[in-house]
C-alpha cells in the first residue's frame, strides 16, 4: 500500500496536477494562519484519499515548500502542520493504513475510538490557531531566506 501511495504522489508531482493545485490554493492562503490551515487540512485530506500516512506528509510538503520559504516562514512551520495535519489524523481514517493497523492488532474500528482520540484532534486546531494568532511561529532570517530561495525546492 505504501509503495502504491508514494507512487501515486510522484504521478501528481510529475505531471503538473499538483502545481495546479497549490496555485490555487495560495490564492486564498493570504496569510500564515491560512497557510497553516491549507497544510493541515491538505494533509486530511491526502489522507483520507491516498490512504497512506507517509503520502500525507510527502505530497503536501511538496506542495508547501515553496509558500513557506516566499513568505519568509521557516520550514520547521511547515514540519509541525505536516505532523499535526498528517500524522495525527491519520488514526481516524478506517481505511488508512494506520487505521486497519488499529483494528487488525487491538480489534478496536476508528468509530470507536475517535471520540477518546482527544490529542488527535484538538492539535491540528491548536496548530491553526497559532498560525493566526502568531504562536511560535519562527520567521527566516534574510540569510536563511536567501539560502532556502536558491535551493532547488521543486
Amino acid at each position: 500500500m505504501t509503495i502504491v501511495a508514494m507512487t501515486f504522489g510522484g504521478i501528481l508531482e510529475y505531471s503538473g496536477m499538483l502545481t495546479a493545485i497549490i496555485n490555487i490554493i495560495l490564492k486564498f492562503a493570504r496569510n500564515t494562519g491560512s497557510l497553516v490551515a491549507a497544510t493541515v487540512v491538505s494533509c486530511f485530506a491526502t489522507n483520507a484519499t491516498c490512504s497512506e500516512q507517509y503520502i500525507s506528509i510527502v505530497v503536501p510538503s511538496r506542495m508547501y515548500i515553496k509558500g513557506y520559504i516566499d513568505r519568509g516562514l521557516h520550514p520547521k512551520n511547515l514540519s509541525r502542520a505536516l505532523e499535526d495535519g498528517g500524522t495525527l489524523t491519520s488514526v481516524f481514517i478506517p481505511w488508512n493504513t494506520c487505521g486497519v493497523f488499529i483494528l487488525a492488532t487491538l480489534g478496536v474500528h476508528a468509530y470507536e475510538y475517535g471520540p477518546y482520540a482527544i490529542l488527535n484532534y484538538i492539535i491540528p486546531f491548536i496548530s491553526i490557531l497559532f498560525g493566526f494568532i502568531g504562536f511560535k511561529i519562527v520567521k527566516m532570517t534574510d540569510e536563511e531566506k536567501a539560502y532556502y530561495q536558491t535551493k532547488s525546492l521543486g
